[in-house]
């Protein structure tokens, strides 16, 4: 299992919903984490499947 630079990443990055199956339908999944390329995004709840790259945790400021 990943680790991740502060318990409110590691929350929102392995957030799990239970009535929506895919995460950019979920308005209460803010990151995704993509394992292949080890990277992160905000995702842009407007109906799509878009999101905004990250480097630094939000949270925290680390880099991830």
């Amino acid at each position: 299992m990943k680790e991740f630079c502060c318990e409110y990443m590691d929350y929102h990055a392995n957030f799990k919903c239970d009535i929506h199956e895919n995460p950019y339908d979920c308005p209460d999944k803010i990151v995704i984490f993509n394992e292949k390329s080890n990277d992160y995004g905000i995702i842009i709840h407007d109906g799509g499947s878009s999101g905004i790259e990250i480097n630094f945790c939000p949270w925290c400021g680390d880099k991830l």
